[in-house]
């Protein structure tokens, strides 16, 4: 059995399903996944808890089916959080170095500058990204430790989201027995699976489509620029088949995931499907195009809110390396197609990559968040190991935040 120390555990909450990923990390710093436990989520909707009885059953059924493939005991996880609630904001900070030379003393109050800035009482800080240093007007630094300098400023990327959810999502988990490493934003999760680092430096939309949410970053010059959720998501296309069928939600999201397209022109004539009908009634043969029919208006609205939010983002015609789709209902047939169709760049379906072992279980976008997850606890705990801070270290400053989030002043 693998040593408790070597295990990373990514807990993907979603709306439509609970995905919990479990990886073993090798001497040499490989990941590889060795179990993986998935159940349908009951209790969230558009990404937030509003049920913590049923998610915690959700959770924990996942938790078992994962431990029992993997063979090891869960104990912590790193899990995401998404919802409308999420707002994310660009900030700037100043600070003189106190020996003309930054230190990791200096990263920290510049940081902690940028981050002072007026947000809801209901909203706290999740993530503080980085996107660059500049060191005496010298821009574009990426690691200033180090380098000589008088005036050191920092741009960032600050999410905030409501208090109230991370608490729900945290007391979900410890009602599992586990405990929470770090809450990672749905979107910077994915896109430590899916995004290839050129694509990150010349400019790229990540659309991570899930059950509930579709959640936007923007990439360019290797750090995020902006991030944006949007609450439609793969559950409004199966209730928009629920009513032009005149099925059920479940058979109407099997039929969606065996039969949908969202591209009517890729539908042949000739195809036919049986819908099955509600009330004892026997099932009815219908031409598949019908369900394309429904489904192209409904993601076509979809990607016009997309688009619409990259041009009030002003990066819409910096994303030179186009967009990456995932998420489970990026795999819709034509969903690829109808995206260049609309944003008239290059698109393509992002699988999770960077990891080994059971690659062929988890290369599906529905894994996207769970194995990106993994990969930002391996890369922030090497982080946390390679230097001390006066808070102790990265995860250290993790538990004083989320210590904060509960009102315990730790």
């Amino acid at each position: 059995m693998p040593k408790h120390d070597q295990v990373l555990v990514g807990l993907d909450i979603g709306t439509s399903k609970i995905a919990c990923i479990v990886a073993e990390v090798s001497p040499d710093g490989k990941v590889d996944v060795i179990g993986i436990g998935t159940h349908p989520s009951r209790g969230l909707r558009k990404g937030v808890v509003v049920n913590i009885e049923s998610t915690v059953e959700s959770i924990r059924l996942a938790v078992e089916e994962a431990e029992l493939m993997a063979g090891v005991d869960i104990q912590s996880v790193f899990t995401g959080i998404a919802g409308s609630h999420i707002r994310g904001y660009n900030s700037h900070g100043v600070v003189a170095t106190k020996n003309n030379e930054v230190m990791q003393e200096d990263v920290d109050r510049v940081v902690d500058a940028a981050r002072a800035m007026n947000i809801p009482a209901d909203q706290k800080i999740l993530h503080i990204l980085p996107q660059e240093y500049i060191i005496d007007s010298q821009d574009g630094i990426r690691e200033p430790i180090g380098m000589s300098g008088v005036r050191l400023e920092a741009k960032v990327h600050v999410v905030t989201g409501a208090v109230s959810s991370a608490q729900n999502i945290i007391k979900c988990c410890n009602r599992c027995d586990l405990d929470v490493s770090d809450m990672v934003l749905e979107q910077v999760a994915s896109a430590e699976a899916v995004l290839m680092q050129d694509e990150k430096d010349i400019g790229v939309v990540l659309v991570d489509i899930g059950g509930g949410t579709t959640d936007i970053a923007i990439f360019l010059n290797g750090s995020i620029r902006h991030t944006h959720v949007i609450p439609i998501g793969g559950d409004h296309l199966t209730n928009d088949l629920v009513i032009g069928l005149r099925t059920s939600a479940r058979e109407a999201d099997q039929l969606k995931r065996k039969y949908g397209a969202c591209m009517t022109s890729l539908v042949p004539h000739e195809d036919q499907i049986e819908i099955p009908s509600v009330g004892g009634r026997a099932p009815r043969p219908m031409p598949r195009q019908v369900m394309a029919q429904i489904l192209e208006p409904r993601v076509e609205e979809l990607f016009e809110m997309i688009k619409d939010e990259l041009q009030r983002s002003g990066f819409q015609e910096l994303v030179a390396a186009g967009m990456v789709l995932t998420g489970g209902s990026s795999l819709l047939d034509g969903m690829v197609e109808l995206a260049e169709d609309v944003f008239d760049m290059p698109v393509r379906l992002g699988r999770p990559q960077g990891v080994g072992g059971l690659v062929d279980v988890v290369s599906s976008p529905m894994y996207a968040t769970g194995v990106g997850l993994i990969l930002y606890g391996h890369r922030y705990r090497q982080s946390s190991q390679s230097f001390k801070s006066a808070d102790g270290n990265i995860l250290g400053r993790v538990w004083k935040r989320m210590r904060g989030w509960f009102g315990d002043p730790g």
